[in-house]
């Protein structure tokens, strides 16, 4: 399944992308005499029954319930938590390379993360306002696992289960607010406070062959500035998943980012963005997340 939340109207609805647009899993679901769960969220906090029907519905796919085209938002528009995970370490290495210091030994050893803003999420196509006291614009590409079951103690043998699924993310970065915070060693701060990217689907485990060999690209205006795999993580998704749920629960809904793969930022190529320009980040079996950079008017 490749699951999305959809501007209907006044309302957002949750659909599923199938040729042809967006099978709205609402009205197919009333159609069939088989209820969805009105959200994202309470989708995935309903369980398997509830996501075994929409593989059904999806299966059945009635044409007059397919929406052409519509308005794509992020798939989990308001995400109960977002953490964002040391998990790729190339980029690691290279980036604190750059401020003069090194990675240290604990991000081998353990899961790093920083918890991250869930209120600002950007789905596919919006526009993203920058930060007017920012003159450093980035991107970092990411991608991010969106957690299916709340549990404490979570062990390899079921690690996999806890996995909904997966989309992109882009960690945006202020970087010129950014790096005196890691200079204080608190980082990364008001750099990373006012917007992250997410979208522009939530892809379930059964829509890959492996995630560990899928392609990773960001695009800028067209033009490609980073190509990567997941296959380069240090920490898979199922460590992530153990470490982080080794003294308290990891709950339905919350999504984990998966750090930055190799060159997947403008500070590891020494680029910066400007205002209007348009970033793609790509993950095969995905989709892509587009957002074009405008300047924050809103005073």
């Amino acid at each position: 399944m490749r699951l999305v939340t959809f501007e209907f109207g006044n309302d957002e609805k949750i659909g599923a992308l199938v040729d042809g647009g967006v099978l709205d899993l609402a009205s197919a679901g009333t159609r069939a005499n088989r209820p969805v769960p009105d959200s994202m969220q309470a989708l995935i906090e309903a369980g398997d029954r509830a996501w075994d029907n929409v593989r059904a519905l999806i299966a059945d796919c009635p044409a007059e319930d397919v929406v052409e085209s519509p308005k794509l938002l992020s798939p989990l528009p308001r995400p109960i938590r977002l953490r964002d995970a040391s998990l790729f370490h190339e980029h690691m290495e290279i980036a604190l390379g750059k401020i003069g210091k090194t990675m240290h030994e604990e991000f081998r050893r353990q899961i790093i993360y920083y918890n991250a803003n869930h209120l600002d999420i950007y789905g596919p196509e919006a526009e993203l306002p920058w930060p007017a006291r920012s003159n450093w614009i980035d991107y970092e590409l990411e991608w991010a696992c969106v957690v299916g079951r709340t549990a404490t103690h979570i062990t390899p043998d079921t690690a996999r289960d806890h996995i909904f699924g997966l989309t992109i993310f882009n960690d945006w970065s202020a970087r010129d607010l950014q790096l005196p915070f890691m200079e204080c060693g608190l980082g990364p701060g008001g750099g990373k406070d006012f917007a992250n990217g997410l979208g522009p689907c939530i892809a379930t485990l059964d829509e890959f062959d492996d995630i560990y060999d899928l392609a990773m690209t960001a695009r800028i205006n067209g033009e490609e500035w980073t190509r990567g795999t997941t296959g380069s993580m240090f920490h898979k998704w199922e460590d992530a998943l153990i470490g982080l749920s080794a003294d308290y629960p990891i709950r339905a809904g919350e999504i984990i980012g998966s750090g930055t793969v190799l060159s997947g930022c403008g500070f590891e190529l020494d680029r910066k963005l400007a205002i209007g320009d348009l970033v793609e980040l790509e993950i095969e079996g995905i989709g892509a997340l587009r957002n074009r950079i405008i300047a924050d008017n809103r005073g």
